[in-house]
């Protein structure tokens, strides 16, 4: 049993700064200022503008939209339908109508999701509900999405379906993928006409779910989670030469040990540049509930055509030119070193054999602090990288003070990567010049403890 509080962050919604990287796990905001909530969505483009569905953790899971022109900076457009409960809805485009296709019921049988799937479905159910494939059509991409009649059958219909993924093949044929009582991915085709076609194919290798394909040359890239509930667990990527199958694989998308970075796959996309084509994962970063304090996680994916195999490039702040398709990433920041910072309590300077500097402050526990005094900022928010780890994520939390702050932040708040990679970016906001001071504690039982190597402050204007 653990005995520390949990530290409260207060979030003021303010008009954002413009967004100048993808860091995965981080809490990103939109144009407005408001925390992105879009979650178990796709992102599909027309013209030069992206847009994003998902739902919304903090709004009964409503479905969002947002648009961008850049992957970074995405302007909130609103909810799609006034509909509650819609989970996993993406984005597809069969015919002249836009079309968002999704799944409702519910985990259980609590009240507010037997409302809703009662309404869609206009008849009185009682106990366990099924999940259903639902739809929803608009003739224009942003707005005026109606529900399309009830429930749809996903031929063959002797299962519920849940986990909805969407893939639009090189040919233009949109294809629903689906999984069948938790266990059978399915893909069907979408007909001209919306409905749900015929079975292409399915993957019986497993217990898995949130489905989404990357097609690269004639290859086709099926990638599932395992079923963990709302915790994260090594997501895994199976091959076949037609979306007919057969599919054959099975090998972890990344280290099996990073658990796909703390995320679940919802969906791949592709950015063909001028220059490069970069693929890019989408996935979610739940909290323990599927709840508001839910994040994302971006990275691009490595594949090797020759080897049929599939892997995510991992990287703490990158970004994708949509002109050119080239990813870049930020210029070394200015590094603060923990050895050369102000200690305080327990915590020691040792070797440390993979550091920069060759050595860390060790054994920080909630007694102890590593001031990072002279920190230089540029007047505005700016992301800070703090260089640490923790010998338990679920004993306790890193957190900072920033300046005069007098309530700590937990860094698990800024960034739900905290805890799992060494290398954690953070937004905060610095005074302008070198009089900043960062501190650097702990929080949590008695044998939680934090090992810090420095921290690393970005010029957003900089990059390689």
């Amino acid at each position: 049993m653990l005995f520390f509080k949990p530290l409260i962050l207060v979030v003021i919604a303010t008009r954002a700064q413009a967004a100048s990287w993808i860091v995965p796990g981080a809490v990103w905001t939109d144009t407005a200022g408001n925390k992105i909530d879009a979650h178990g969505g796709n992102v599909v483009q027309r013209g030069d503008t992206f847009f994003w569905v998902g739902q919304s953790a903090s709004q009964n899971e409503k479905a969002l939209m947002y648009s961008s022109t850049d992957l970074l900076n995405w302007t909130p457009l609103g909810v799609q339908n006034s509909l509650e409960y819609l989970w996993r809805p993406k984005i597809a485009k069969p015919n002249g109508s836009f079309w968002v296709m999704l799944y409702t019921g519910n985990l259980g049988s609590d009240g507010p999701q037997l409302k809703v799937f009662m309404l869609i479905q206009g008849k009185q159910i009682y106990g366990q509900l099924n999940r259903n494939i639902q739809s929803m059509v608009s003739t224009q991409m942003v707005g005026g999405y109606k529900l399309n009649g009830a429930a749809v059958t996903v031929p063959p219909n002797s299962y519920t379906y849940s986990d909805t993924g969407m893939f639009q093949d090189s040919d233009g044929t949109w294809y629903i993928l689906t999984s069948a009582d938790h266990n059978i991915v399915q893909i069907n085709k979408i007909n001209s006409d919306g409905t749900i076609g015929a079975r292409a194919s399915q993957l019986a290798a497993g217990a898995y779910e949130a489905p989404g394909i990357l097609k690269v040359g004639s290859t086709y890239y099926l990638i599932v989670s395992g079923k963990t509930g709302w915790r994260s667990n090594p997501n895994k990527v199976f091959t076949s030469s037609s979306i007919n199958g057969p599919w054959t694989g099975g090998a972890d998308i990344a280290p099996e040990a990073e658990k796909t970075y703390n995320s679940q796959n919802t969906f791949e996309l592709t950015i063909a540049g001028n220059k490069a084509t970069t693929y890019v994962y989408m996935g979610d970063s739940w909290d323990s509930k599927g709840g508001p304090n839910s994040n994302h996680v971006w990275l691009p994916i490595k594949v090797d055509s020759a080897k049929k195999t599939l892997t995510l490039d991992y990287h703490a702040m990158w970004k994708v030119d949509i002109k050119t398709g080239v990813v870049s990433f930020p210029a070394a920041g200015k590094r603060y070193e923990a050895e050369h910072a102000e200690i305080i309590g327990r915590g020691e300077a040792a070797h440390c054999r993979g550091c920069l500097s060759k050595r860390a402050v060790y054994k920080i526990d909630g007694n102890s602090e590593v001031v990072f005094r002279n920190v230089t900022g540029n007047g505005r928010k700016q992301w800070v990288s703090f260089h640490y780890e923790v010998n338990s994520r679920e004993a306790g939390e890193a957190h900072i003070f920033i300046n005069s702050e007098s309530v700590p932040t937990n860094i698990s708040s800024l960034n739900s990567r905290a805890g799992y990679h060494k290398t954690v970016p953070v937004m905060v906001s610095l005074d302008r010049g070198n009089q900043n001071a960062v501190r650097f504690g702990a929080n949590g039982g008695k044998d939680f403890k934090v090992t810090i190597e420095g921290i690393e402050v970005f010029d957003d204007d900089e990059e390689l």
